[in-house]
């Protein structure tokens, strides 16, 4: 049998197909825009993920026999709001994971509320990407948009409504909202209470592994698929990925660098750091996660090479860096604010360091440093929790740089593995699809037929050094700044 992948990213929807053997037979990606109304704002159209998703599915299925797909499965960007009416249309824009509106009510819930409350509730605090001070948001700018609310989605989600026609939503993406209770897998009745919803707003919950429908007769038109295919819900991005890359025994670590950064650590129990600047979640094999996020990891790099430096050659811009660990120039990564650990949606990238005689060069690496600093920065919060990680699997865009993988693991000092096919999300949708068919007994079981991986990078004693006197300047850099009252 066949399954299909499906990736909804905030740039681009990926698609993959793999049959029951693991065989990765074709993979590909389209586009679509996302719009920036505000400073600090994103939105984007929903509309544009189901178009783009059925036409790469017909692209994919060209020359395979249609029948033979078994079920479809999803990753997706997380946090985003995504309000439907009773007739099952989106009201306005999605509000996505990287939207710093939110920020007042952010703050509201963390103040007033209380960040022990929240903790208690839900295992996490807030943060103005999450979709709970979206939810508050809303409610207050945009009252009679907030009254046609029939259901509250998840990006993801809403393509699945879209494919089967159900209301659903799993437990990994439902934990990035803020009104989940993730230690026990359920809605919080108390953060309901304090956004002013119900219950009934919100879709049914299932593991990521669960098939919740079949196809809609209308997508059965337009991809030619059958009736009989069934629909597995999938699961948020990050946690798609880790089941891609095989981070799924307590313990294991994933690194992606997208276009946001995330340190995935998988846990067999729910825990929680005393500061709450790591998210703990619920993982889509059935367990746990502790997660750190930065907003602007890769994306950190395509604003460089795109905006600033007008190229698209993003290897080219890589070659002639060739002394690491010495460099004077500093990169705050902060384009989009930042998550994970300040927690500061204000917040904003800069430049430091800089003489007569810095080159383009010198920026570049900046760049690049500048992302693994602030991963680190969620690194340390991990090692402050007890939890001491040797290796990691590292995915994502990013990921493709050799350069860049060998600041990370110096920076970091840890061995870096890669899978043999880097495909992340998509590949992570593709095995749920597989176990909810009944292809696999277990994810477990699934990844380890799947998944394998190949050392690609181990740290270099000089270098460690060299970076672990420059990432404690690197600390120093936002305190100075935020103290000077400039953001």
């Amino acid at each position: 049998m066949l399954y299909i992948g499906v990736d909804l990213g905030t740039s681009a929807v990926k698609l993959l197909l793999m049959n029951g053997n693991g065989k990765i037979i074709k993979t590909l990606s389209k586009s679509y825009p996302v719009n920036f109304p505000q400073s600090g704002w994103s939105e984007q159209d929903p509309t544009d993920w189901v178009i783009n998703s059925v036409d790469g599915i017909n692209k994919i299925l060209k020359g395979q026999n249609r029948s033979e797909v078994a079920g479809i499965s999803f990753g997706g960007q997380m946090h985003g709001l995504v309000a439907v009416d009773k007739n099952g249309d989106v009201i306005r824009p999605a509000i996505l994971w990287n939207d710093g509106r939110s920020e007042e009510e952010s703050m509201y819930l963390n103040n007033e509320i209380g960040r022990d409350k929240l903790s208690e509730y839900t295992g996490n605090i807030s943060f103005a990407g999450f979709t709970a001070p979206k939810v508050l948001w809303l409610k207050k700018n945009e009252p009679s948009n907030f009254e046609k609310i029939y259901k509250i989605l998840l990006p993801k989600d809403y393509l699945a409504y879209k494919f089967c026609g159900e209301f659903v939503t799993d437990v990994s993406d439902a934990s990035g909202t803020l009104y989940f209770d993730c230690r026990n897998r359920i809605w919080s009745n108390p953060m309901l209470s304090i956004l002013g919803i119900t219950e009934d707003m919100l879709p049914a919950v299932h593991e990521s592994y669960e098939v919740v429908g079949t196809l809609l007769p209308e997508i059965c038109e337009r991809t030619g698929l059958d009736a009989s295919c069934k629909i597995i819900i999938g699961a948020g991005d990050n946690a798609a990925a880790a089941i891609g890359t095989s981070t799924i025994l307590d313990g294991d670590c994933n690194i992606s660098l997208g276009t946001s950064g995330t340190i995935f650590i998988a846990s067999d129990k729910f825990v929680t750091d005393s500061n709450n600047s790591l998210h703990a979640f619920d993982h889509a094999n059935g367990m746990y996660h502790l997660m750190g996020c930065m907003l602007s990891a890769a994306s950190c790099n395509k604003w460089w090479c795109d905006n600033i430096i007008r190229t698209y050659d993003y290897e080219g811009q890589q070659k002639n860096i060739k002394t690491l660990g010495d460099n004077d120039v500093y990169f705050l990564p902060y384009l989009m604010g930042e998550r994970s650990p300040i927690n500061d949606s204000r917040a904003r990238a800069a430049f430091i360091g800089m003489s007569m005689d810095t080159k383009r060069e010198d920026m570049m690496q900046a760049v690049l440093e500048g992302v693994c600093f602030a991963l680190k920065d969620s690194f340390e919060a991990c090692r402050a929790m007890g939890v001491e990680i040797k290796s990691a699997s590292v995915c994502g865009g990013g990921a493709k740089s050799p350069l860049w993988r060998k600041i990370l693991s110096n920076v970091l000092d840890i061995e870096l593995t890669r899978t043999e096919n880097d495909e992340g999300p998509a590949l992570g949708a593709a095995i749920l699809a597989s176990v909810g068919c009944g292809e696999y007994s277990s994810v477990e079981q699934a990844c380890k037929a799947i998944v394998s991986k190949t050392v690609t990078e181990t740290p270099d004693i000089e270098l460690v050094d060299k970076y672990k006197n420059r990432y404690e300047t690197f600390k120093k850099i936002y305190p100075a700044i935020k103290g000077g009252g400039i953001w």
